[in-house]
């Protein structure tokens, strides 16, 4: 119990911005039609101005484990938990074909980015925040080809396509630029814009993140599967976060990698699989359900699993 108040000021905050989004979208200070454009000055500038000053000069990069293993990891926990959400799903109500193809990959994938960096960011600073971004270029992988064949039941050969944005190129330059030596000999000047610019990103990309919840709730209706809120949250709170300490435990990787293993083990349901839902011929809003019940059971349950996987790491 030492931990878990610590710990749950850290996860706190980002709650509390998640929040605000929400109240903005409800009495009109960020309308729907700003999205488009306030997400692409994210994910194309803000987000990779970020990776850039987070993975220049950063000595966890000249482990191997960190930069072969962690997209490895990424790719292979998120399969994991859609093969194990796809074969869970008719215990919890979800027979009928779309029910279960939205289920397993809702459930099967954890918020990776906007909720898991601040606590990277906050509890360990930018050597595993580093490690974390790499490690997200694996789960974008599974995402865009095993997830969408997952959620539309066919296989799209043009999904890995969306791979290829912002941030993945940002950390390919980043991560050659800083083989360069970069953070030596690029302007300070340059650098410090580069570092204003990101700070930025996490706390917009949340503020969406509220705003878009907003969007999605106004269509939630009382009725619904109850038992599929309750299957994500016992596997994507329960189940799938054991499983992920038990490869922080015994993969022999770098304590970085670790570390991100364990704050990924700790997440929610990511908030995109509500949007591609709708694109694919998913469930919205059995979607939405997983996400909200696991995010608000999560602001309890992420300092719990933070606390026990950190311990057992050794990295408390």
């Amino acid at each position: 119990m030492s931990e878990y108040l610590p710990l749950l000021g850290a996860v706190a905050p980002v709650f509390i911005i998640i929040a605000a989004g929400w109240i903005i979208r409800r009495i009109g200070w960020l309308n729907e039609e700003a999205d488009a454009t306030l997400l692409r000055v994210i994910v194309n500038l803000l987000y990779p101005c970020l990776i850039i000053d987070t993975v220049l000069g950063n000595p966890a990069l000249e482990k191997a484990g960190n930069v072969l293993l962690a997209p490895v990891v990424g790719f292979g926990t998120v399969v994991l938990g859609y093969a194990i959400c796809w074969f869970a799903a008719p215990l919890f109500d979800a027979h009928e074909p779309r029910a279960r193809r939205t289920f397993a990959f809702t459930t099967g994938i954890y918020n990776y980015g906007y909720l898991a960096l601040p606590i990277a960011q906050t509890r360990f600073g930018k050597d595993t925040s580093a490690v974390l971004f790499i490690h997200n270029v694996g789960v974008e992988i599974a995402l865009w080809t095993i997830g969408i064949m997952v959620i539309s039941g066919v296989v799209h050969r043009g999904g890995w396509r969306h791979v290829i944005n912002g941030p993945f190129i940002a950390i390919l330059g980043a991560g050659a630029l800083h083989f360069a030596g970069a953070r030596w000999w690029m302007p300070s000047v340059v650098m410090d814009a580069v570092h204003r610019l990101g700070a930025t990103a996490i706390p917009l990309g949340v503020l969406l993140t509220g705003a878009t919840f907003a969007d999605h709730m106004r269509n939630l209706s009382a009725g619904g599967r109850i038992m599929t809120s309750i299957g994500a949250c016992a596997l994507r709170l329960g189940l799938l976060p054991v499983l992920m300490l038990a490869l922080a435990i015994w993969l022999p990787c770098p304590i970085e990698l670790r570390r991100v293993i364990v704050i990924q083990a700790a997440m929610p349901c990511a908030m995109i699989p509500v949007i591609l839902a709708k694109h694919y011929n998913g469930d919205p809003s059995l979607a939405m359900r997983s996400v909200l019940f696991t995010s608000v059971l999560g602001l309890l349950t992420i300092p719990f699993w933070l606390q026990l996987g950190l311990r057992w790491i050794g990295s408390i």
